[in-house]
């Protein structure tokens, strides 16, 4: 099984963050600061309470006011990068929340554009949108225009309705209209890390508002390649759901024309072996044509109850009659997902459509 990724928290990490402190701050308290770390509740705590506890830790250790501690802190984020280190925004959430105009707001602002460039601070500036939306979309559209890429993709990141694993937004899932805006001053941005995170807020905002989401791929689809990769990754959901309409606009047809036979499904495996499945498609017409092959799953959980998740098989533009598919899917053991034993169902989906399904059954080794 992978190592969590909540063991990334290390005593090496630790330490070298301390001798970071220790060279902007002489007086800091290494073994306190070691010792309440890793207290006698370190070894329950999952990957976010980690992050969260190590802030905390970090506000008990510097002692002296909020805005003298962001001088030490800054210097030493510089010298680490990646998502372990967004203890260092998480900082900013937990003691620099104060209202717009003040401060210590300011500080925190400057703090958290600081701090994106390193680590992210895509979830600590979440509590400050939800607590007040206008002046922040505000502060996000100024990010918008900055010239680091990090900078940008904190403006369309931090706001996304539905980011995973961080505070949810309900104010911008009922009405995205203000991210929307956003989303216009990033739709042709020149990094491509900025625009995925473009789709991906798109692809968040279509959960909520489909209709929306499909009059703004209509919009933007055929101005440049970059921008339409942009608008199909960001109505994959959609198009995951078969709705004619998406999938009329990025020119897959009804399936009605095509048949499906030779449909073979493995009866059994067991957890940690691939699964396998084949079929044949084929048609009286010309060709086939432009196809969106997909699989969907019906995992079993827990409880008894069943859990939909469909898969991409490929996308391509068939030109003969029939077309023979092979293919596996792992059922490896992650740390994402969970696989009970007990009968499973599979689906094969042509262009939104599900055409032929059969059960199987998984298997505890």
């Amino acid at each position: 099984m992978p190592e969590p990724l909540k063991n990334l928290y290390t005593k090496e990490l630790i330490n070298s963050l301390c001798c970071a402190i220790t060279a902007e701050y002489p007086a800091f308290d290494t073994p306190l600061f070691t010792a309440l770390i890793f207290d006698s509740e370190w070894q329950g705590r999952e990957l976010k309470d980690r992050m969260k506890r190590i802030s905390e830790v970090l506000n008990l250790c510097l002692p002296m006011t909020y805005i003298k501690s962001l001088e030490i802190l800054k210097p030493v984020a510089e010298q680490f990068s990646g998502f372990q280190y967004m203890f260092f925004p998480g900082y900013v959430e937990l003691y620099g929340f104060a209202e717009p105009g003040s401060e210590v707001f300011l500080a925190s602002m400057d703090a958290l554009e600081y701090f994106t460039a390193f680590s992210s601070s895509e979830f600590a500036v979440r509590p400050f949108l939800k607590a007040y939306p206008i002046a922040m979309m505000l502060q996000m559209t100024a990010w918008a225009s900055s010239e680091n890429e990090h900078i940008r993709r904190l403006a369309s990141e931090g706001c996304r309705p539905r980011l995973p694993w961080a505070m949810a937004l309900p104010d911008f899932k009922f009405n995205p209209s203000s991210v929307l805006a956003l989303l216009v001053l990033l739709r042709y941005d020149s990094s491509e890390y900025v625009r995925k995170s473009v789709a991906n807020n798109l692809n968040d905002i279509s959960k909520d508002h489909p209709d929306e989401v499909v009059n703004i791929a209509k919009a933007w689809l055929g101005e440049t390649k970059n921008l339409d990769r942009l608008v199909k990754h960001g109505c994959r959901t959609l198009l995951k759901q078969g709705g004619a309409d998406v999938l009329t606009l990025f020119g897959f047809t009804d399936p009605s024309h095509i048949g499906l036979s030779d449909f073979n499904l493995q009866e059994s495996l067991e957890i940690g072996e691939s699964l396998s499945f084949s079929f044949q498609l084929n048609t009286n017409q010309v060709n086939i044509g432009k196809l969106r092959l997909e699989f969907a799953i019906d995992f079993m959980k827990s409880k008894g109850k069943t859990s939909k998740k469909v898969f991409s098989i490929s996308e391509s533009n068939c030109d003969g009659q029939f077309k023979i598919v092979k293919k596996k899917h792992p059922f490896k053991i992650i740390s994402t997902r969970t696989y009970y034993p007990g009968l499973h169902r599979l689906a094969i989906i042509v262009n939104g459509k599900e055409m032929i399904a059969g059960n199987f059954n998984l298997i505890n080794k």
